[in-house]
């Protein structure tokens, strides 16, 4: 009987289907031993096992012969197990480790003693650290002789305890493989009802290259792997449908320039996504994604990218270093704190649409976006509460709405945004600019920004031509004071020259009168 299959239906009930059984006809018990399987009467071997009424998929041939294969470590460990012996209680593993410890110590301090006895006068320095070598060897022999049998209990216990880890996760593995066979057999159930529309359109590709298929709004939940060999198509229409996977098959859409899945029941997106290189509008609005593969950034050729309303955490680190030629980004209404700091690499970038997330800031260097004209981060709330200075350097901008968060300032290079012609700043607790500088208008705020931002330089630039005029002073005294300084030591050294060195002290002036 093994304890570890109490919790492991499954792995027992394909265990006990193992070929080796010796009998003709397999039984299942949960905690059979199939080295010792009990004895099969026809009316046990007619009844199928509780498990295969709740998993009917179990007898399928190919999904046992896959888990046969899957659980191949377990049986044969199993085996040596059984042969090894049952696991070892705990006292005995405690007890085990006791005399261990116990031995060792006994040798450490018979070796102790051995090393401080004393050589006998007769005996030669070589014959004495011969014999030593002996003793010692011998005392560790005997300890070793002595631990087998304690090492041993301990092996048997790890074996156990590895075992039984083996256990569950070929319990998991094998739940996986009845799942996926699950899925499998629900798909050919769907492909034996499946949409007319789609039978003929791939039976359309087969007979002529299709540039474009439209199959929005279908209620389609799965796309057949046949659609990736349709491959002289520009453009894929699935939005609005019930898909919560994309083949990995699309792939092979290797003109694809336009893939449109939004609002559908996706959960992630395939690596192969990464594999279209024509791809250049891509929609994926609208689903159930927390994040997006990396391999995103292997489509170089995107121009338009937009995963919004989605639940993003996060975007690919660098995003920005390999899309360089995307204009429009849409990532609002997700769960991001930060955009990735590559994406101020995006030199071809015009519309940045990041409104309804949860950004503490923009990248410092978002003014390398040269030619962004429309940015939305509005409704970011108490987690926005400044713009970075280089915003001033997008020279292109026209379009900001920055309204709903929790900005006090505007930064001073605000006023060099000389094509900004539409600005929100509201709900947000501004001090500068002033609210009526605000009521007024975009230009009135430019204005005022830009006034400040002049009084600033004049204010510098004032505060150094003050320190440059200290340091000419401070210059103009110090080399004053070095040259007398020198002018000294050079009319000392002289005078010292004329006079002679210092004569000796006559005695006679220090004699007591």
């Amino acid at each position: 009987m093994d304890s570890h299959l109490k919790n492991s239906p499954l792995l027992s009930y394909v265990l006990s289907r193992l070929p080796s059984i010796s009998s003709s006809k397999p039984h299942y018990d949960p905690l059979v031993d199939i080295e010792q399987p009990p004895p099969t009467d026809a009316s046990s071997s007619a009844t199928l096992p509780p498990i295969v009424d709740e998993m009917p998929n179990l007898s399928h041939p190919k999904v046992l012969a896959a888990m046969t294969h899957a659980i191949l470590d377990v049986a044969q460990t199993r085996s040596v197990l059984q042969t090894l012996g049952p696991r070892p209680d705990h006292e005995s593993v405690d007890m085990a480790r006791s005399k261990l410890a116990e031995i060792e110590s006994g040798v450490s301090k018979s070796l102790g003693e051995l090393v401080l006895s004393p050589r006998p006068a007769e005996v030669h320095q070589a014959e004495w650290r011969a014999n030593l070598a002996e003793k010692e060897q011998q005392i560790r022999q005997e300890a070793e002789k002595e631990k087998s049998m304690y090492k041993s209990i301990l092996q048997l216990d790890e074996m156990h305890e590895a075992y039984g880890k083996l256990v569950k996760q070929a319990e998991d593995r094998l739940v996986k493989i009845y799942e996926k066979a699950g899925e499998a057999e629900e798909n050919l159930e769907q492909i034996e009802d499946i949409n007319p529309e789609v039978v003929g359109i791939l039976e359309e590709a087969q007979g002529k290259g299709l540039e474009r298929v439209d199959l929005c709004g279908r209620k389609l939940r799965f796309l057949p792997e046949a659609f990736g060999k349709i491959s002289g198509l520009l453009s894929l229409n699935l939005s609005g449908n019930q898909l919560e996977v994309i083949p990995d098959s699309l792939a092979g859409l290797q003109k694809l320039e336009e893939l449109n899945v939004s609002s559908n029941l996706l959960q992630s997106l395939p690596d192969s996504i990464g594999l279209l290189p024509n791809l250049k509008i891509l929609d994926v609005s609208g689903n159930k994604l927390n994040a997006l593969p990396d391999s995103i950034c292997q489509c170089r050729s995107l121009i338009e990218l937009d995963v919004s309303f989605n639940s993003l955490l996060y975007l690919p680190t660098n995003l920005g270093n390999e899309l360089g030629n995307l204009q429009r980004l849409s990532v609002y209404l997700n769960k991001l704190r930060s955009l990735p700091t590559s994406i101020c690499k995006m030199r071809s970038l015009r519309f940045l649409d990041a409104h309804f997330n949860e950004l503490r800031g923009l990248p410092d260097e978002i003014g390398r976006l040269t030619n962004l004209e429309v940015l939305n981060v509005r409704c970011n709330f108490a987690d926005m509460t400044e713009l970075p200075e280089s915003l001033g350097e997008l020279v292109n901008l026209k379009e900001l709405d920055i309204s709903n968060n929790q900005i006090n300032a505007l930064p001073d290079s605000f006023g060099l945004l000389d094509k900004l012609t539409k600005l929100n700043l509201d709900q947000n607790p501004l001090v500068v600019p002033p609210k009526e500088i605000v009521n007024q208008g975009v230009d009135a705020v430019k204005i005022f920004m830009a006034n400040r931002w002049a009084d600033k330089l004049a204010e510098e630039e004032r505060k150094i031509m003050m320190e440059v005029n200290e340091v000419q002073e401070t210059g103009w005294l110090t080399r004053s004071a070095s040259f007398l300084k020198s002018y000294a030591s050079i009319v000392g050294g002289t005078v010292s020259g004329y006079i002679g060195p210092a004569a000796p002290r006559d005695p006679f002036l220090d004699e007591e009168r």
